[in-house]
């Protein structure tokens, strides 16, 4: 599933096509993706502006003029295809994931919008979903009701991971992933972040707190290495596996920096250690650490 430096790059990749203009035609080639499209949804959408475009933890959020805000989750394989009047399409990445175009019967949502522009959503596997909202009940409603705080955002921080996490018992990457703790973390980059802070999946949660509830080194030092994690995979343009490509079709270069993640049984990047990548399964997802670096 993509995950926050991917929809951040998708996010990035949609803006100068849609944020200004205004839809002049919406065309769904099917009822539903995971769920049904809202009632009316091609009606309540053609012919409104969108004002902002934004992100929150793993979704897209369009603000239209109507008052009503656009919500778009990508699910396991949506992409976006953005093309302008020129014909240029509009995203970062460098790199082409081969046999990602052309699938044009995954094509279930086609946008057109005032200033020229082409949106297309293609979902091979239909997990993605769209969902309208009125803007002002953005914090409440079902998809961000109880949400955790944005790990990019200023909150985040060593005092707050303690907060978070203290009295847990939960292993330390399952509460990483908890998204009512802290939302948009996904599998990839809490293997990462955990890799570099040196500290174990399986330690408890908890031992990121002092008896006192105050931030331990390791929760100061976790914090940092979440945001540096995420930011450096934002820069790359995020990680390409399976189906998951940007914009315009090209692949995200973050997964050629991993250094744990999906190496079992080679080398332990860290400098200095002799170690080798091993994988565990937690809640019927592959962990993948470093015994040497990332002591019990």
């Amino acid at each position: 599933m993509p995950e926050l430096p991917e929809v951040e790059t998708v996010r990035r990749g949609l803006a100068p096509a849609m944020v200004g203009a205004r839809f002049t035609e919406v065309v769904l080639n099917r009822p539903n993706l995971r769920f049904p499209f809202p009632p009316r949804f091609a009606a309540r959408v053609k012919g409104q502006e969108v004002t902002a475009l934004s992100r929150r933890a793993k979704y897209l959020v369009a603000e239209l003029s109507s008052g009503e805000a656009l919500i778009m989750h990508l699910g396991m394989s949506g992409r976006f295809d953005v093309q302008l009047p020129d014909g240029r399409h509009v995203s970062p990445g460098d790199f082409y994931l081969e046999g990602a175009q052309g699938q044009s019967k995954h094509d279930h949502v086609r946008f057109a919008l005032s200033n020229g522009a082409r949106v297309v959503y293609n979902d091979a596997r239909r997990f993605g979903f769209m969902d309208l909202v009125p803007s002002a009940d953005l914090s409440t409603c079902r998809h961000f009701a109880g949400m955790g705080i944005e790990p990019l955002g200023n909150e985040l921080s060593g005092e707050t991971i303690a907060q978070l996490f203290a009295g847990k018992r939960t292993p330390l990457k399952a509460a990483l992933l908890d998204q009512r703790l802290i939302a948009g973390l996904g599998n990839i980059y809490v293997c990462e972040a955990l890799h570099r802070a040196k500290l174990h999946p399986e330690a408890p949660a908890g031992s990121l707190a002092d008896a006192a509830g105050r931030p331990t080194q390791k929760a100061k030092r976790l914090a940092v290495v979440i945001r540096d994690v995420l930011t450096e995979a934002v820069a790359a343009g995020g990680s390409t596996l399976r189906d998951y490509v940007h914009t315009d079709g090209s692949e995200g270069a973050f997964q050629h920096a991993f250094r744990v993640y999906d190496r079992e049984g080679l080398a332990c990047t860290a400098r200095g250690c002799r170690g080798v990548v091993r994988r565990l399964v937690q809640s019927g997802r592959s962990t993948f650490f470093c015994e040497m670096c990332q002591p019990g």
